[in-house]
Formats: structure tokens, C-alpha cells, sequence
């Protein structure tokens, strides 16, 4: 389990800086511990004026606390350099920081608390030579009778510990430093996604700063086309500084880890394929982390459930298939969203990362013979240092994609009424010299297994953000319509393409 661990989760860091040495950030290059940093004219012009008006919150590459904010990221990968960080306090200085990146034709890059990036892009929290923008400070929350404010530093253990006294919970992060508004604004797996859909399905409103540096509102009466668009958008379209999510009764949860050996692996993927494709029209809300981790030195693989249900019911009545393999290990609880969640972390930069996935319908001899092919074709890259494969299985079931067809708002995404599994190579290596190979192997086989499902009829298009290597078009798996219409969204809420010309990173909905 403690493997898996290490490979799954989402963007960000920690502290406050102050301005040792503002006129560092002027000139053509800036040296730092991580390496030296061309700086364009705009983010020297940036970077001068918010030290001047914002020096408690502005961290230039000599402050004591540069390099911890550059490199406190789960994967090696994403420690960039850049120019300045601004780490706002509140809504209003997030809109003069985007004024003043207008102004000065900065780059910048946003980073949410998330201490592990969401989107598994280098460069899409962080960025060489530009302004990051580093929301962690922002951590203030109201709880109401049936929802939560909430700003975007705050991880989704914040979120449930802040709810714990009140027997509540949102539909959030399944791992313990995953930040809420990566996991949100990209969709959004839950252990509750059978019966409340993604976390994006589950957010009221958004307060948003957009391109032009005003703050507005999106909800369904405010803005809906723009609240729309925020529900699986990313960062398309501007800073959320506020999510209002709906919350529900939930004193108590139960759950189960269960690791499996590799002589298990068929009947393991019949359990998950199960689990996908059960159906019920008022189902018990229940979520897993579904893993199989090849380990290159004793050259075994081994499978694992994290389960989680409301409710009380021990062992989780909703995994039943899989509590019925023999296993090596089973534990069952009742416990507390709050306790779930406080176990479940992530160790930082411990390695560099690769993700890359497909969908597919389920089918269990399929699913079999794919990691039976995953596993043969870690020996093709086996003598990479630090190699720490895995296999994920992310379960989408047709009760998930109805939540968004019968709320009234719907999301981007439009799935159709069928169960998926959302398949997925995480891939950990030591050093940057593998980077390309590790990368080409990743592409090939996915690919590779992609096309076999599509021989079978079992391939779908959809691609989820949170699961994409960087190679990987998820637009293209979105009904053309749908990504039309997001980008006239775009256009007139972001005419001058702020968040598109100036904020490349993550998935970019382009021209």
C-alpha cells in the first residue's frame, strides 16, 4: 500500500516570504539554488511592482524560503524556477496580481495548496523565469447548514476536519494533501462518486477573478454559463479564490484495505469490473483507490483496495467481491471521514512521475490480459533507477454521470449512462536523464493497450485530466459541441486570452 501512496494524489506548498532583496528580480537573468532563470521584461516588471506593494507576501529567488515554495511538490519534476512568488492573502490581492501581470505581459503559473499536482504536467503549478502565483496563504472557511465556503489553500483534509464537528462532508480528495481547487475545477474522483457524482458535480458557486482582473460570482443564477464552464474547465478561464460546496450527513463511514498476491489477479479484476458496473438507482455512496504495483526487485505484483462507504457497515457491504478473494491482508473499520483521511498521505519529491490513461468499458478477461502486458513491458525499462511502477484502476459508474444530467446544470464533460474504468499507468523514476524513455514507454503502451480495447470495442474516448500524460489531448474525448462551447465561454470572459497567452500551464483549450 505504502507504494500506491507514493503515486497518487495533486499541487502545492507552504509559508509566507518577505521581500530580502526586491531589485534581484530586475535585469535578464536571475540566479537561484535551482538554477539561473531568463527573465522576460514582464516578469521583471511584475515581479518589481508587487514587492513594492505586497513585500509580506512577495518571495524573490535570494528570500531564505525561495527554494522550499520552488520545490515543495510531490513530483521531482515540477521544481521549475521562477522569476518571483506571490503568495496573496485574500481574493482582492489575487485580482491586483493578475492586474498587474496584464500590465507588465507577465507569465505566471498558479499553484493551489495541492502538494501533489492534480494535472500531472510539469509546468502546470509552477513555471521557469515567470511569476508564480501561490494560493496556500488563502485558508479561511465558513461552515453553513448544508454547505462550506472555502478558499483555495486548503487541502481536503482541511475541508473534512473543519466539517467533523458537524457529522458532515463534501465530496472531495481521496488522499490527504490533495487541495481542493485542482481536484474541483478538473472534475473530481470521490469515495463517494456512485451516488453524489464528481466533486464538480457538488460545487454551489465560484467566486472567480478573471482575465481582466475583476472578481465575479458563477452559479446557477449568477453567470451559469461560466458556472458551466467551470465544472471540469480547469484553468481556462480565471483564479478561483472561493468554492461553495454542497456538504452532507455523514457522522460515520466504513472501510476496508485489502492487499491481494498476483495469483489473485483474475479474480481481482472481476471484482472491479463488478464494482463498475453495479448500478443501483439509490445506491449505498462508496468510493475506492484500486492499485496493482510491480515490485522490480523480488519481480511481483501485487493488487490493493482502499474502500470507503457511509454509513455503518462492517466489512463495507459495497465491496463484497472483493472481501470474498483470499487475501494477504484485510482490515476493516468504522471510522470518521476526518480519521480516513489523516492517514492517507503523500511523500514530497520523492520521485519523478508519469501518468497516462485511457477508458474503457468494463470487461474482466480484458482488464486481466492488460496487466498481464503492463507487467511484461515494466522488463523493457526495469533497470531505470528508481522505478516504481503501478497500474490504477479509477471506477466511473453510470450512477456518477447522472448525477450532472438531472441537477439542471450538467458539467463539460457529458458522459454518457455507462460504466467505465478509467485505466491508468503511474509511473515513479529517480533521474532526469530517464525522463524521454520513461516518457516514450509510458505513450507506447498505452497506446498500445488503447488500441486493443478499440479492437474490441471496449475503447471510449473520454480522457480525464487528473489521469492524462502530458502527450495526451483530452478535448478530444469531449463532445465536440461541448468544447465549442467553452471556448466562446472563454472568449467572453477572458477576451484578451489572459488565462490562455500569459498562464500556458495545464490543459489549454487552445484556438
Amino acid at each position: 500500500m505504502t507504494s500506491f501512496l507514493r503515486l497518487l494524489g495533486l499541487a502545492c506548498a507552504l509559508g509566507t516570504g518577505s521581500a530580502l532583496n526586491p531589485g534581484a528580480s530586475t535585469g535578464t537573468s536571475t540566479a537561484t539554488t535551482l538554477g539561473s532563470s531568463d527573465l522576460t521584461v514582464g516578469a521583471s516588471c511584475a515581479c518589481k511592482k508587487l514587492s513594492t506593494s505586497y513585500p509580506k507576501q512577495y518571495i524573490s529567488p535570494t528570500s531564505p524560503n525561495y527554494n522550499e515554495q520552488a520545490t515543495h511538490y510531490w513530483d521531482a519534476r515540477a521544481d521549475l524556477s521562477p522569476a518571483c512568488i506571490f503568495m496573496p492573502t485574500d481574493a482582492d490581492q489575487v485580482a491586483a496580481a493578475v492586474k498587474v501581470f496584464v500590465q507588465c505581459d507577465a507569465q505566471f503559473a498558479v499553484r493551489g495548496v495541492d502538494l501533489t499536482p492534480i494535472v500531472q504536467i510539469p509546468g502546470s503549478n509552477n513555471i521557469d523565469g515567470g511569476v508564480l502565483l501561490a494560493l496556500n496563504e488563502m485558508t479561511k472557511y465558513k461552515v453553513n447548514k448544508d454547505t462550506i465556503e472555502v478558499q483555495p489553500g486548503m487541502t481536503w483534509y482541511d475541508v473534512y476536519s473543519a466539517l467533523d464537528p458537524y457529522g458532515r462532508t463534501a465530496i472531495g480528495g481521496r488522499l490527504k494533501t490533495i487541495g481542493v481547487p485542482g481536484l474541483t475545477l478538473i472534475g473530481g474522483v470521490s469515495y463517494y462518486i456512485n451516488k453524489h457524482g464528481f466533486a464538480m458535480d457538488n460545487v454551489a458557486s465560484y467566486d472567480i477573478v478573471l482575465g481582466n482582473g475583476t472578481l465575479t460570482t458563477a452559479s446557477a443564477t449568477a453567470n451559469p454559463d461560466l458556472f458551466w464552464a467551470l465544472k471540469g474547465g480547469a484553468s481556462n478561464y480565471g483564479i478561483v479564490t472561493k468554492f461553495t460546496l454542497k456538504t452532507y450527513a455523514m457522522p460515520h463511514i466504513s472501510t476496508t484495505v485489502q492487499i491481494f498476491n498476483e495469483t489473485s489477479t483474475p479474480a481481482f479484476s472481476q471484482a472491479i469490473c463488478d464494482w463498475a458496473v453495479g448500478n443501483s438507482d439509490s445506491p449505498v455512496a462508496a468510493g475506492s483507490v484500486i492499485t496493482m504495483t510491480y515490485n522490480t526487485t523480488t519481480k511481483q505484483m501485487s493488487s490493493s483496495l482502499l474502500g470507503v462507504q457511509a454509513g455503518i457497515s462492517n466489512p463495507p457491504s459495497e465491496f463484497r467481491n472483493f472481501t470474498a478473494i483470499p487475501g494477504v491482508m484485510k482490515t476493516h473499520n468504522v471510522t470518521t471521514g476526518k480519521q480516513w483521511a489523516s492517514n492517507l498521505d503523500t511523500p514530497m519529491n520523492m520521485f519523478r512521475v508519469m501518468f497516462s490513461h485511457h477508458t474503457m468499458i468494463p470487461d474482466a478477461d480484458v482488464f486481466t490480459t492488460m496487466i498481464e502486458t503492463w507487467k511484461k513491458a515494466v522488463k523493457d525499462i526495469a533497470d531505470v533507477k528508481g522505478l516504481n511502477p503501478t497500474f490504477v484502476a479509477n471506477i466511473s459508474p453510470a450512477s456518477a454521470a447522472r448525477v450532472s444530467k438531472t441537477n439542471g446544470i450538467g458539467n463539460v464533460w457529458d458522459l454518457e449512462d455507462e460504466a467505465l474504468i478509467w485505466w491508468q499507468l503511474s509511473t515513479g523514476w529517480e533521474l532526469a536523464q530517464d525522463d524521454l524513455r520513461v516518457q516514450s514507454w509510458a505513450r507506447q503502451l498505452t497506446e498500445h493497450l488503447h488500441e486493443l480495447n478499440k479492437h474490441n470495442g471496449l475503447a471510449r474516448d473520454f480522457v480525464y485530466m487528473g489521469d492524462a500524460g502530458e502527450w495526451q489531448d483530452i478535448f478530444a474525448g469531449l463532445k465536440p459541441a461541448n468544447v465549442q462551447r467553452m471556448k466562446e465561454i472563454r472568449d467572453v470572459y477572458d477576451p484578451k486570452g489572459t488565462f490562455s497567452r500569459l498562464n500556458w500551464g495545464g490543459f489549454k483549450l487552445g484556438y
